[in-house]
């Protein structure tokens, strides 16, 4: 169980092309693939930069970064 972060991806509402990119984006490996649907790996979760990369792949609200040090939480606007 993560620490600091808690991490969700509602990976319905992500594309084949977007769920890919998610898994190959992740500088350290937060995500996963898992038949066709895209996992959060919580051995990983503390290990985020919140580089935000993935906010940007996901369409909105597919992505939540809640930080648990912290009242805020991060939320995939998709790409711009």
């Amino acid at each position: 169980m993560a620490t600091f972060l808690d991490i969700s991806v509602q990976s319905e509402a992500l594309s084949p092309e977007q769920r890919a990119r998610l898994v190959t984006s992740c500088p350290v490996e937060i995500f996963a693939l898992y038949g066709d649907q895209v996992i959060v790996r919580d051995d990983q979760v503390d290990e985020c930069t919140l580089c935000e990369v993935c906010l940007k792949i996901a369409p909105a609200k597919a992505i939540l970064i809640r930080k648990k040090y912290k009242d805020d939480v991060l939320i995939s606007a998709g790409e711009s």
